[in-house]
């Protein structure tokens, strides 16, 4: 399955109006972890390492193309291929073998997730702790079974969005909101590799 999503930062009017007849699904708090290496080796080419509780994700682009319609990613929580992927030790624990690789966590963060249903769009809204400073954040999503169905997805998202007023804009992740606040060495990096416009 392919997450075609679009990030938002709203007021609390724009929230209040996007939420109007929504349906609220669910409500949990998580931590996740997200590792790298020294050279951002991961990161720059656009794939995101996390364990969030206790399971190891990894979320890897579709699409090389970087635009400010909507990110699009295949999310992999099967470990044997993760480990496939980033050419693990089958061996070893992921933990042990990610640790070997070279990879460490740099960045870790606690989300308190409401989401919400809305016609075929789910609304994920986010409050992110870093420890020493938060972030808000909402998202739009639908989720798709195939390439050919992406292009589609994201001009729904964003005739969605248009009609309660939200900005067609770029909005930095949470991941990449810390690194723009507090690792800026990272930041840029992802900057210069196209991966995060910064405009």
């Amino acid at each position: 399955m392919i997450e075609v999503e679009k990030k938002f930062k709203l007021s609390e009017g724009d929230l209040d109006l996007l939420l109007s007849g929504a349906v609220f699904i669910s409500e949990k708090e998580f931590c996740d972890v997200y590792f790298d290496d020294g050279l951002y080796s991961l990161t720059t080419n656009d794939i995101w390492l996390r364990k969030r509780g206790k399971v190891f994700e990894l979320k890897l682009p579709v699409s090389k193309i970087r635009s400010v319609d909507t990110d699009q990613y295949e999310e992999i929580s099967d470990e044997s291929l993760i480990k496939k992927f980033l050419k693990l030790d089958n061996a070893l624990s992921i933990d042990f073998s990610i640790k070997s690789r070279g990879f460490f966590p740099f960045c870790e963060c606690r989300t308190l997730r409401r989401k919400f249903k809305k016609d075929e769009f789910v609304i994920d809204v986010d409050f992110v702790n870093f420890f020493d400073f938060s972030y808000e954040i909402a998202e739009i999503e639908l989720v798709v079974s195939d390439k050919t169905e992406i292009s589609n997805a994201s001009d729904k998202i964003h005739n969605f969005a248009k009609n309660f007023g939200l900005k067609n804009e770029r909005v930095r992740g949470k991941v990449i909101e810390y690194l723009y606040n507090k690792k800026i060495e990272h930041y840029n990096a992802l900057v210069s590799s196209g991966v995060y416009l910064d405009k």
